[in-house]
């Protein structure tokens, strides 16, 4: 039998973790100044060559602030909560929400995503809250309320906002009215004299919080119009053969022009439309929404209706603003504007 040497295994290096008071101690300043410096206190005037010199005894040192101690002292971290939608998000409002946890970051804070499919109302807000953060963002469909913000402002939260159709009591609001989407698309069909109107409604799940209101926009602008515009809902899931289905009895609806929620559903359509011999827009005229490049790439260019959201820097500094002043009233902020652009297949 071959003996196997029984060899000690070698411990890895052990490494003293920094304190504040090694930094203190190369920087030859008090621990105090130390935390103000990197917390970023701005109550005390501290000068920039102290500054300078904390922060590069840190970095030498490898000391990074202890978060949850920091936390623990002021009730709060600062971490802005945003809780991830629990729709398909596409890619205008990926990056709306990246451009705002770029702005964010700029403000010293620290952006969390949080998965909480399944969580809505009070239980998904007791989720949130065990975090500690200073803001959430909670997507609409979230169904936050009057008790779950309660929930996160005991918590130790300072700001919260609600982002879509619908205010919750005791937050900010920030409005997405996607009807404004719908209603523009129906004027711009309507103003070029097409009078019955198909409306594509997603089959895929998650979608309704955006498609609905949209359909109900058109319906609204065609009620205003008069009796003779009439809407038809044409569900569509977005693969080529439930395109293909739908481009088959095309000529049996009655359309003169469609809206196809947004110019993904529109690059389908309008490819199954033309292998069906269906001309766009000469016997049926069409528009999307988003703006998106692939739009451009189309023939026919693809008419489209272009979101407008608000600047990640301007939310960023709307946030900040009531994270510093708590105790502000609730405002509501409309913040989706919606404009229709006019290319070749309408």
């Amino acid at each position: 039998m071959v003996q196997i040497p029984n060899k000690t295994a070698q411990q890895p290096a052990q490494y003293s973790v920094p304190t504040s008071a090694d930094v203190a101690r190369l920087a030859g300043v008090s621990r105090a100044t130390v935390s103000y410096v990197l917390n970023n206190t701005s109550a005390v005037r501290i000068s920039e060559p102290t500054r300078r010199r904390v922060r590069e005894a840190a970095k030498e040192l490898g000391y990074v602030p202890h978060a949850a101690a920091r936390s623990l002292r002021a009730g709060h971290t600062r971490v802005v909560l945003m809780p991830t939608p629990q729709i398909p998000a596409g890619p205008l409002f990926s990056e709306f929400f990246n451009e705002l946890q770029w702005a964010l970051s700029r403000f010293d804070y620290t952006v969390v995503q949080y998965g909480s499919l399944g969580l809505t109302g009070e239980e998904a807000a007791r989720a949130w809250a065990e975090l500690r953060p200073v803001a959430v963002l909670a997507p609409g469909a979230s169904g936050l309320g009057a008790r779950g913000v309660s929930v996160l402002k005991r918590s130790g939260a300072k700001a919260v906002f609600t982002l879509g159709p619908q205010q919750a009591e005791g937050a900010h609001a920030l409005l997405m009215d996607q009807r404004l989407v719908g209603q523009c698309a129906a004027t711009h069909l309507l103003e070029r004299g097409k009078r019955h109107i198909g409306v594509v409604i997603p089959e895929e799940q998650g979608l309704e919080p955006f498609a609905r209101p949209r359909a109900e926009g058109i319906r609204q602008a065609l009620a205003q119009h008069g009796q003779d515009a009439t809407m038809t809902e044409l569900p569509l899931a977005y693969d080529e053969e439930s395109a293909a289905r739908l481009a088959a009895r095309w000529r049996t609806l009655g359309v003169d022009g469609v809206f196809t929620y947004n110019d993904e559903f529109a690059m389908l359509l309008m490819r199954a439309l033309q292998d069906e011999g269906i001309a766009v827009p000469e016997e049926t005229a069409m528009i999307g929404a988003d703006d998106l490049m692939l739009g451009r790439l189309l023939r026919p260019r693809l008419s489209t209706v272009r979101i407008e959201l608000p600047s990640g820097q301007k939310l960023a500094e709307l946030v900040d603003r009531v994270v510093r002043d708590p105790g502000m009233e609730p405002e509501v902020h409309d913040v989706l504007g919606a404009t229709a652009v006019h290319r070749e297949s309408s």
